[in-house]
């Protein structure tokens, strides 16, 4: 069930009408939010909602234990034993069928010619997502940042649908304490969810949908048929599509949850307008990079052991963020590329000769813009050998143009303008909005997404994010 589709809205119509006439009780309006969490996960695959509830139920019974105990071996004995299990169920669904396809290319190079049994593993949508919430919430409890939730309120922290399948990855702390009193909906908040909604439409519907269509997926399928200004181009369209694809769902589920009465954490804060990629991984997808700072990153040490081991952690926290979006080479290709540039940053900064002027700050934009359009070949290629073919032939093609069209360019460009507005622009129309008339509201909203629709090509594709 996709946000941005005609079935989806009606689905949350109905959610929206029965959870505010339930508003009177606030465990009947949590049980009515996880059925219709769960039957929303089940649009995709029914028996994985199955899993959903078991998971739920696992980690309650954890917390609940790392929580009644006092013994600080038994809460560490039970905290690992569900990080262990979370990343368990993490590592079969996502990396078994490509360890057995791993294997049996090894085994073959050695000699070794008879096939290990095909492997496919079905990936529960939003997977990675749930198992990091998880194991978030375990840590948290077990350093007694948080007290033990109960399962009912447990299960839908993990289930609730606005950031079930693609995020925002929604911490306990954030979310817990809202469901413990029925919300109230401002007026103000109406709006300003309204406008994000629409806007996410239009990110994904119109702008992320057109380049994948038009451009990025025809210079991605066969680069050697391309010349390097469609190659260029092309990475460029796709550092502008992943942008306003996963930014589009970000934005559509904090105003979804808005609407239901709950706040989530921004994610995105205008990433290419920033001057070095450490500043970059706080403007981009915020609710991962924060996660791998407070949960890999400082648990490794972070800067706190010397320099070299600052370096190395930096290093393997971006390596597992990378393996943390898939079995391929690519991700770690695209990890590990982020996090050599990260040391190399934190190297120049600590031995930049004395006296040595700072780069000024649209070329410290245009470097560590390049540093990521360059990773996101790699992100975006199927295999190793695809992206390097790209690379050759961005750097060997000619330079006339094949491929882009004026409406293509036209919307690289909008994608990239976007980072360069005020920030503040969607909360002070907000404002302005708020103090509109209920029906000029519904029908300015009604005249946009009509707009929206008219403009967008035809059919919707899944996010990005959901195979993750």
């Amino acid at each position: 069930m996709l946000f941005p589709t005609l079935g989806f809205g009606l689905f949350f119509l109905v959610v929206y009408a029965l959870i505010w006439a339930l508003n009177g009780s606030n465990e009947w309006r949590k049980i009515a939010l996880l059925m219709a969490s769960w039957f929303f996960y089940g649009a995709w695959d029914g028996r994985f909602v199955a899993l959903l509830f078991a998971s739920a139920a696992a980690n309650w019974a954890l917390a609940r234990g790392i929580a009644a105990s006092e013994a600080e071996g038994r809460r560490r004995g039970l905290l690992a034993l569900g990080v262990a299990a979370n990343l368990a169920v993490l590592g079969y669904f996502k990396y078994a069928g490509f360890f057995f396809e791993q294997m049996a290319l090894l085994l073959r190079s050695l000699g070794f010619a008879r096939d290990l049994p095909l492997m496919q593993v079905l990936l529960p949508v939003g997977v990675s997502f749930f198992t990091f919430q998880a194991i978030s919430y375990l840590v948290d409890v077990h350093k007694r940042r948080v007290p033990a939730a109960g399962l009912l309120d447990l299960m839908l922290l993990m289930s609730f649908f606005p950031h079930l399948v693609a995020g925002p990855i929604v911490r306990a702390s954030d979310l817990l304490p809202q469901f413990r009193h029925a919300p109230r909906l401002e007026r103000g908040a109406v709006a300003a969810a309204l406008l994000l909604i629409v806007w996410g439409l239009f990110k994904k519907a119109v702008i992320a949908s057109e380049l994948a269509g038009s451009l990025v997926d025809p210079a991605f399928f066969d680069p050697a048929s391309r010349t390097g200004f469609d190659l260029l181009l092309g990475a460029y369209g796709y550092a502008v599509q992943i942008y306003c694809d996963f930014s589009a769902y970000s934005d559509m589920a904090i105003g979804l949850a808005a609407l239901l009465g709950y706040r989530f954490p921004r994610n995105f804060d205008q990433p290419y307008r920033s001057r070095s990629l450490q500043e970059f991984w706080r403007r981009w997808h915020i609710s991962l990079s924060s996660w791998l700072r407070d949960y890999l990153y400082i648990p490794l040490g972070g800067s706190r052991r010397g320099p070299a081991r600052t370096y190395l952690n930096l290093f393997l926290t971006m390596f597992l963020g990378g393996l943390w979006h898939g079995a391929n080479w690519t991700f770690l290709v695209w990890g590990s590329l982020h996090g050599l540039w990260l040391g190399i940053e934190r190297f120049w900064a600590r031995h930049r000769p004395a006296g040595w002027p700072l780069a000024p700050a649209w070329v410290a934009g245009l470097v560590t813009f390049h540093i990521v359009v360059l990773g996101w070949i790699f992100f975006r290629a199927p295999d190793i050998a695809s992206a390097f073919a790209y690379l050759h032939a961005l750097a060997t093609g000619g330079w006339h143009n094949t491929l882009v069209t004026p409406l293509s360019l036209g919307l690289v460009v909008i994608g990239l303008a976007i980072h360069f507005v005020p920030p503040n622009l969607l909360p002070a129309i907000a404002v302005r909005v708020r103090r509109w008339p209920a029906p000029a509201v519904g029908i300015a909203l009604g005249a946009l997404i009509l707009i929206v629709d008219a403009m967008r090509p035809e059919g919707v594709a899944p996010f990005i994010y959901y195979q993750f």
